[in-house]
């Protein structure tokens, strides 16, 4: 029996950062990631500031600023064939320089990469197929994705940072649930010689969806977009042959006019990547001895470009919660406090942001309203500002130092 003090499952942001966290408090660590790296991810692949002291407590800070995309100082909406602008918000405190964007494959390895320099044992690829409580401790079956080899870990704490698209056996994740036509997909892709300007994050709203481009590092743009299954599967039929993403791509350029030139001399770099249906909304955040993080506790429409910044930031609340104690003398009423805590702190830290996320993408996904919308956003450019404050890009949840 493999034993530690904490087993955290999935080693994205989240996991990873949580991983570091209580590795560098002194506890023993174990991650369980499924998949190699590097490895693509759909995400909008932006990082506010709000990030940069938690980069500096994970040691990464240096090489994140040194790798990531330009600097983000301004929002844009486009709608139809307008395009409206206002500066991004900026943090309460004292930070150098604005959000960036990393693509996830160079991001996700840099924080596991942390989280093993500072004890953490990663296990990869493995995948945790069962968990049970056994005499007050968890055992996890984990089984390896290279060569179905098997094993048993036993942890006192499980972390659930596995996000919440898949479907699984675990007892941590979402059931399946029924199609209804309002589900979302999302999808992302990177482009070589786009012509978005260095220092613009946008947003574009169609009909069926909203989507998102920044420029991040490689000289690429990460184009990512969310589409109503009903609209997808119109679209689709429309064009038989043709694959989802490159489908909604030419509906978005022929709905949202305004965007110019951004891709016309573009190329795309690999496929475009899908995931869904999402499954935005606030869940538990503990039980039992198991602790959720990242989309696994809640998950915010990607309206705010705020999912990864949430995920990490999830963890580090954890970290604060859970470091201070000696996890071999937790009792399961130490458990309970500790998880009480920590659902306050994140109910205090996310509850808006995801609210309002939701609150924008009815607003971009019901056609009628984008009449007021861009009227509004006309005369008032600095709603744009409002609202990507409002949705809590600009909200401090890690202090500076």
């Amino acid at each position: 029996m493999n034993s530690y003090d904490a087993l955290v499952i999935g080693g994205g942001p989240g996991g990873a950062t949580a991983a570091r966290l209580l590795a560098k408090a002194g506890w023993s660590v174990a991650v369980v990631e499924k998949a190699s790296f590097p490895r693509r991810k759909v995400c909008g692949e932006y990082l506010a500031p709000t990030n940069y002291p938690l980069f500096k407590e994970l040691c990464i800070l240096g090489d994140f600023l040194q790798s990531a995309g330009p600097e983000v100082r301004r929002i844009e909406l486009v709608l139809k064939d307008s395009t409206i602008t206002s500066p991004m918000p900026r943090p309460r405190g004292a930070h150098a320089g604005w959000g960036r964007a990393l693509r996830r494959d160079a991001l996700d390895a840099l924080l596991l990469n942390s989280a093993a320099e500072a004890g953490a044992e990663v296990w990869q690829p493995w995948s945790v197929v069962g968990l049970r409580k056994s005499g007050g401790r968890f055992v996890s079956e984990v089984v390896s994705k290279k060569n179905d080899g098997a094993a048993e870990i036993e942890s006192r704490v499980v972390v659930a940072a596995h996000g919440s698209w898949g479907v699984g056996c675990l007892p941590t994740q979402l059931g399946r649930r029924p199609a209804r036509s309002s589900d979302l997909f999302a999808f992302k892709a990177h482009f070589d010689d786009a012509a978005l300007p260095s220092d613009v994050m946008n947003m574009l709203v169609f009909p069926g969806g909203y989507a998102g481009m920044v420029n991040t590092d490689g000289g690429l743009l990460s184009f990512s977009f969310c589409v109503r299954r009903d609209y997808l599967e119109t679209l689709r039929r429309a064009s038989p042959g043709v694959r989802p993403g490159q489908v909604v791509e030419d509906h978005i350029l022929k709905s949202c006019t305004g965007v110019g030139g951004v891709l016309a001399g573009a190329r795309l770099r690999g496929e475009w990547l899908s995931a869904g249906p999402i499954r935005p909304g606030i869940r538990k955040r503990f039980e039992d001895g198991i602790f959720f993080i990242g989309n696994a506790a809640g998950e915010a429409h990607p309206t705010i470009a705020d999912g990864i910044s949430m995920a990490m930031q999830s963890a580090w609340l954890l970290s604060q919660t859970l470091s201070g104690a000696r996890a071999r003398a937790l009792t399961d009423s130490d458990l309970r406090k500790v998880g009480r805590a920590y659902d306050r702190a994140w109910l205090r830290a996310f509850r808006f942001r995801i609210m309002a996320a939701e609150a924008f993408a009815r607003l971009a996904l019901m056609p009628r309203t984008h009449t007021l919308l861009l009227p509004l956003a006309r005369a008032f450019p600095r709603f744009l500002t409002i609202g990507a404050r409002m949705g809590g890009i600009a909200d401090e949840v890690v202090a500076s130092t």
